[in-house]
């Protein structure tokens, strides 16, 4: 039986402030990647996600940003290959932390927003972000949009990398994600979005905004956890997904 990883980024509450709906999507997915207070989160929500994961038997990654709370991390950054090191091992310690508490380990990274975008195009910031993975842990498993620098990056790094597509974003012919500032970049039906996960997924390819397909292979699909009906489509997708003879797990 064919596997994949459903990754869904998690733990983007602040304060009084609640985002997603964490518990029910930690009971579907088999990845969480854990905001590390940069671009949302704090102490108590991080500690409370980690305890969350463990209960519920699911991987723990950090999920590392720019620092831009107002902009949600979604805000591109002058940032050198030496402060980009920096901020992602800074995050990496604070989620590792509280693993460590309950009685676990991190088991990957994925950059979030913008700093994912920029990994995934230059290299000189993409080997920073690896480099400060594998310095922290060589046994953690760096996640990167399918065919991105980042992930070439990861593999010259002697990492484990983990290629990542998105159910409910639509790509370039290039193989990028179309960006979040255009019309129709999102994927807002569910039925449309369950369909091209399955595409990936079994075939390995996806449909770009000119009408080309374009070869994907990915190993995780992300789920965002911030929509409106996110839990019930994550069950949607779990549930195409075996019905097509997928077995969702950690890769």
């Amino acid at each position: 039986m064919n596997s994949i990883d459903l990754n869904c980024d998690l733990g983007e509450s602040f304060g009084a402030w609640r985002m997603g709906d964490d518990a029910a999507l930690l009971a579907i997915v088999s990845s969480a990647n854990i905001a590390c207070g940069f671009h949302a989160g704090d102490p108590d929500i991080m500690r409370g996600t980690v305890a969350l994961a463990v209960e519920h038997e699911v991987a723990i990654g950090a999920h590392v940003s720019l620092p831009d709370l107002q902009g949600f991390g979604r805000r591109e950054m002058a940032v050198t290959p030496a402060e980009a090191y920096a901020l992602t091992l800074y995050q990496i310690g604070a989620l590792h932390a509280f693993a460590q508490a309950a009685g676990t380990r991190l088991k990957h990274m994925k950059p979030h927003g913008a700093l994912y975008n920029m990994a995934a195009r230059d290299r000189a910031l993409a080997d920073a972000l690896a480099r400060a993975v594998r310095d922290f842990d060589p046994r953690l498993r760096l996640v990167g949009l399918a065919g991105s620098e980042l992930l070439e990056a990861g593999l010259t790094a002697g990492l484990p990398v983990a290629a990542e597509a998105f159910a409910d974003r639509r790509y370039r012919a290039d193989g990028s994600l179309q960006p979040r500032r255009e019309a129709d970049a999102v994927i807002r039906d569910s039925d449309q979005a369950i369909a091209q996960a399955l595409t990936i997924a079994r075939e390995g390819s996806v449909q770009a905004v000119d009408g080309s397909l374009v070869s994907l292979q990915a190993d995780t699909l992300c789920i965002h956890g911030d929509g409106e009906h996110a839990v019930r489509f994550a069950r949607g997708l779990r549930a195409a997904l075996e019905a097509a003879g997928m077995r969702v797990a950690v890769p």
